[in-house]
Order: structure tokens, then C-alpha cells, then sequence
């Protein structure tokens, strides 16, 4: 596993450029995506020093040789992006991912054994997925896909998440009709303890959407656009500061 990087997270005044690339999952996971996007993706992701790269099960390995020596993360998707494949498939792919050099894995909940009630069903999902990465000392993050949820059923995706002991609750694939709100990240922030963490994805495209969700209290953003957020940053720091704002 790769070495963690240390990290004092800020939610509130001002920040750097490295504070913003702390946060940052470079998503490379659009289906049509090549060989070479991935080289590319990881390029990128050196260069600004981000937290992460987030790329596809058969993409790990590529990642794996392009990020070498590096302390950026690899994660990748389990179940993704409908999240209905069976436990034993996820367990399976968490596994074999881990095992092709995957350092965290972004798994989606069944979102339809949620909405049906079946909370039983979503807690040894999440639990057995959560248990085969622990054991090899990798974290989980619970994609909930919160455009087809009540708030309701967010706040009890991420009680259930709690108990089955995932170590962060995710808003979105980007695949869905909506994606991360500043209202969901709240919500998510409010009902978990402290030490579980929110990442935000899904429509996260501009250094002020970034700054938001810093505000929130969410310490990871899953997004295509990284290089031109940094790069308005970048421009940003030159001009006077970056700044997290008080409320949004």
C-alpha cells in the first residue's frame, strides 16, 4: 500500500493551491477512455501533486506503473455504476483489484435494496466488501448516488454505512441525473461521527464549487475537471489568496 500522506485538513480561511490538490480524486472512468487517457490522467496527477487517481478495475495496473514512487493513491470503482451486481461479485472484484495495486475502493451501495426498505441486505453488502479491503489495510468509500434518494433514505444509507464500518460515505457516480449538492454534503457531514469521512462527486467543476465543498467539512472530491480547477487556483493564489467562504 502506498505510504499516507500527512494532511491537516482546513474547512474554514484561507488555503493553497496544495490544500485544493489534497482533495483532489482524479476520475478517469468514462468507458470510452483509453490506454493513453490513463497515462495521461496519472501525468496529470503527478504534476499537481493530487491526492489521487481514480481509475477503472483494468486500469489499476496501468496506474500501478505510471504512479510508481509516487505517494498518490490509487483507487478504483467496485460495483460501479448501478451498484446491483451481487455482494460475492463485489467482494470478488474489491479483492482483485486490491490485488492488482487498488490502494482505496469506491463501492456503490444497491441502491434498490435501499429504496425497497431491505437494510439488512445493504449492511452485509457494504460490511463484506469493507471486510476484504480492511484485512489488506485498503479504505472503502460507500457511493450512495443520492439523486434517487429522499433525505431520509441518505441519512439512513449513511447510518448503515456507519455500522458496517466503511471509512468514508460518497455522493455520487456521475452517472446519475444529479450529483453532489452542497445540501447532500450537510446532510452526509451531520449524520456520520467524525472520523468517517465525505468525499463529494459528481458536477464538482470549478474552484469555487471546490471551496464549497471544503466548507462542508468533506475531505476528498471525485472530479474530471482537476487540472482546470488547479489551474484557476494556481491564478487565484497569485492574485491575493484562496479563500474557503464562511457559509454556502
Amino acid at each position: 500500500m502506498k505510504p499516507t500522506r500527512k494532511i491537516e485538513y482546513k474547512f474554514s480561511g484561507k488555503v493553497t493551491v496544495q490544500d485544493i490538490a489534497n482533495l483532489m480524486d482524479h476520475s478517469n472512468l468514462q468507458p470510452q477512455l483509453t490506454i493513453q487517457d490513463t497515462i495521461d490522467c496519472c501525468t496529470m496527477a503527478k504534476k499537481y501533486k493530487c491526492i489521487s487517481c481514480c481509475v477503472r478495475p483494468s486500469d489499476i495496473e496501468i496506474a500501478k506503473k505510471e504512479l510508481d514512487g509516487t505517494d498518490i493513491i490509487i483507487t478504483t470503482v467496485i460495483g460501479f455504476p448501478h451498484g446491483t451486481c451481487t455482494t460475492e461479485t463485489k467482494v470478488f472484484e474489491t479483492k482483485d483489484a486490491i490485488k492488482k495495486g487498488a490502494d482505496e475502493v469506491d463501492m456503490v451501495l444497491n441502491i434498490g435494496r435501499l429504496r425497497s426498505g431491505d437494510y439488512e441486505y445493504v449492511e452485509k453488502d457494504i460490511r463484506s466488501v469493507v471486510e476484504a479491503a480492511h484485512v489488506e489495510g485498503v479504505k472503502v468509500k460507500v457511493i450512495l448516488e443520492n439523486a434517487y434518494l429522499t433525505d431520509e433514505e441518505k441519512i439512513k444509507a449513511c447510518e448503515i454505512c456507519e455500522k458496517a464500518g466503511a471509512d468514508f460515505t460518497k455522493t455520487s457516480t456521475g452517472y446519475a441525473p444529479g450529483g453532489s449538492t452542497i445540501h447532500d454534503l450537510k446532510l452526509m457531514r451531520a449524520h456520520t461521527k467524525p472520523e468517517m469521512q465525505v468525499k463529494a462527486a459528481g458536477g464538482v467543476r470549478t474552484l469555487d464549487a471546490t471551496l464549497a465543498v471544503m466548507s462542508t467539512g468533506a475531505i476528498r472530491v471525485g472530479t474530471r475537471s482537476t487540472e482546470s480547477i488547479l489551474k484557476e487556483a494556481i491564478e487565484r493564489e497569485k492574485e491575493g489568496g484562496i479563500y474557503i467562504p464562511k457559509e454556502v
